[in-house]
């Protein structure tokens, strides 16, 4: 993930100024364990200053509005205690080329500022820190003590300190390019190293931008330059300079990141605020995505591991108690021929009672012959009471197998982070396994309180033009059976596969040909277990015929007056 450097810093404080300075604070959001939301009013409308000290992303910027959920940290309502209803005056940095912003916040602009924030962009230390009109530390995102800090303290009810000041040497416009060259190439090795090593300021995706725009290779070597190489490089180094002083900036996306000074860019973005905004969101996007995407697969597999093997256990003992029948014959067969016994007998061979052939009944040698019939007789009964049991039991179970596998199918087919989409459903399937009790979460809100929230289903055309809809979860599989089916539609799905559920959408009247058909098979086959088959059955009949059995799963259903359609989910590539 990119880091958010000196430059990126001083483009959002001087857009932050130009926009935002006065505002009034109406709210503070506490998002994650690493980021706040500051709500600011001005006269042209309202924005939320986005506040990390993550310690990869740690940045600040206008970014989305936080979700519509309860707050339950405790630093985010310190906040809002005390800065509610200020103005905040002033975003100043609180040294030259240090990344520790000072936002500061008085009764109604033109005052002196009674509260600060002070945020440290400093890596895995970065920190936020309010402060009152005196510096004694008020609240502090997270403390730092002596044993995790011998350098400084960072505690409540102490004067604020700022962060020591970095070592190396401050940028300056005014250095010629002889002491620069001199500076930089004093020790041969990699530029970029040299430049991170000599200067403040600096990071990799700023020296890798200006490589780039003066055309030097990426891996260039101090010791492999050649004069015009040099001085095209000192020019973006110039160039670099004066853009920082002047406050003129152009936030570009890259290819891969994002660059303020426009080199190399592929895409103009509105705004500096605009463009970390899509950034990190969608870097964070895609690593909470993985993180939950891992996570449910495991959880799954584990879950489906331990239930096969209780299914298992359940079958076989079943299959045990097909012998009960078998035991109370044996006891019969006993019982008639006791003259036959004889003490201390470990077995006994007697003739069937129709067909005269020999059986032989295993016995009990230090027991006699009517206490081992009486065993015989016991056994029956045990396993005759055991397949009673057994059976509802195996029965719940293969029932939770065929939800989880249709849980399992639905990440599966998620196989990558494209949209925030993508992120959501993993999601809202992370919160189904909550309220189903097959995870814990003690942050869990369920988020099917929020009746506005909009279902976004997959959607596809056939070639005759009708729409295909398709559940991403078992929460959009119920909605899209339940809620959105008409009664003209088909509905479509595997045959006694786990897979999603389809829906060809159709009006009054219409009739839909064999290839919508087909190609609505199609795409129930690919969005299911079997998407790697050749040929997969897919049922589809009218949604009337569609029922949820009572206290089922989500995403259970049962149909009756089905047609049966071979589905080709290789077409669908």
């Amino acid at each position: 993930m990119q880091s958010f450097d000196f430059t990126t810093l001083t483009a959002v404080c001087n857009e932050l100024r130009e926009t935002w300075i006065p505002s009034r604070v109406e709210q503070v959001y506490q998002r994650d364990r690493n980021t706040i939301s500051i709500a600011l009013r001005t006269l042209k409308g309202r924005g939320w200053l986005e506040v990390s000290w993550h310690p990869q992303a740690a940045r600040l910027h206008i970014g989305s509005p936080p979700p519509r959920v309860p707050d339950t940290f405790t630093f985010s309502q310190q906040l809002v205690s005390q800065l509610n209803g200020l103005a905040l005056v002033k975003v100043e940095t609180i040294a030259a080329w240090e990344r520790v912003v000072d936002l500061q916040f008085a009764r109604r602009p033109g005052e002196d500022a009674v509260y600060h924030i002070y945020i440290e962009i400093m890596g895995k230390y970065s920190n936020v820190v309010l402060t009152n009109a005196k510096n004694e530390i008020i609240t502090t995102a997270h403390q730092v003590n002596q044993q995790q800090s011998s350098v400084r303290t960072v505690l409540t009810g102490q004067m604020y300190e700022a962060p020591p000041s970095m070592t190396n040497t401050i940028p300056s416009l005014n250095e010629s390019f002889e002491r620069w060259h001199e500076r930089v190439s004093l020790v041969p090795g990699a530029l970029k190293k040299q430049l991170l090593k000599n200067y403040r300021g600096l990071s990799p995706m700023l020296i890798q931008s200006m490589l780039v725009a003066a055309n030097i290779d990426l891996d260039a070597t101090t010791d492999k330059l050649n004069t015009l190489e040099w001085e095209k490089f000192f020019q973006r180094w110039q160039e670099w300079l004066h853009r920082v002083e002047a406050n003129q900036f152009e936030p570009v996306y890259l290819e891969s990141g994002y660059t303020v000074l426009g080199w190399g860019g592929i895409k103009k973005a509105n705004s500096t605020q605009e463009l970390l905004n899509d950034y990190y969101t969608t870097e964070f996007n895609q690593l909470i995505f993985s993180q939950l995407r891992h996570q449910l697969t495991q959880k799954l597999n584990n879950l489906l591991e331990k239930l096969r093997q209780k299914a298992n256990t359940f079958k076989e003992r079943l299959a045990q108690s097909e012998r009960a029948d078998e035991y109370r014959y044996y006891a019969d067969l006993l019982m008639a021929y006791l003259h036959e016994w004889a003490p201390g007998m470990d077995k006994i061979t007697l003739d069937d009672f129709e067909t005269g052939k020999p059986v032989t009944i295993p016995l009990e040698p230090d027991k006699n012959a009517v206490i081992n019939a009486q065993m015989l007789y016991k056994q029956h009964q045990k396993l005759k009471r055991a397949r009673g049991a057994v059976e509802p039991l195996l029965a719940d179970v293969e029932a939770e197998i065929e939800y989880l596998e249709q849980v399992e199918a639905a990440v599966s087919q998620i196989e990558s982070y494209s949209t925030s989409e993508d992120l959501e459903t993993l999601e809202e399937i992370r919160d189904e396994l909550v309220s189903q009790k097959y995870l814990e979460d003690t942050g869990y809100r369920s988020r099917s309180n929020d009746k506005s929230k909009d279902i976004n289903f997959r959607r596809f055309q056939t070639p005759g033009g009708l729409e295909v809809l398709i559940g991403r979860n078992n929460r959009q599989n119920d909605q899209l059976t339940f809620r959105f089916a008409n009664d003209y539609d088909l509905w479509f799905h595997t045959q006694e596969i786990p897979g999603s559920h389809v829906l060809l959408r159709l009006q009054a009247g219409n009739v839909p040909d064999e290839v919508d058909l087909q190609h609505t098979a199609n795409l129930a086959a690919y969005y299911s277990r079997a998407r790697q088959s050749e040929q997969v059955p897919v049922v589809y009949t009218q949604p009337k015929h569609v029922y949820k059995p009572k206290g089922a799963k989500p995403g259970i259903a049962i149909y009756k007056n089905e047609r049966i359609i071979w589905g080709q989910p290789q077409k669908i590539r």
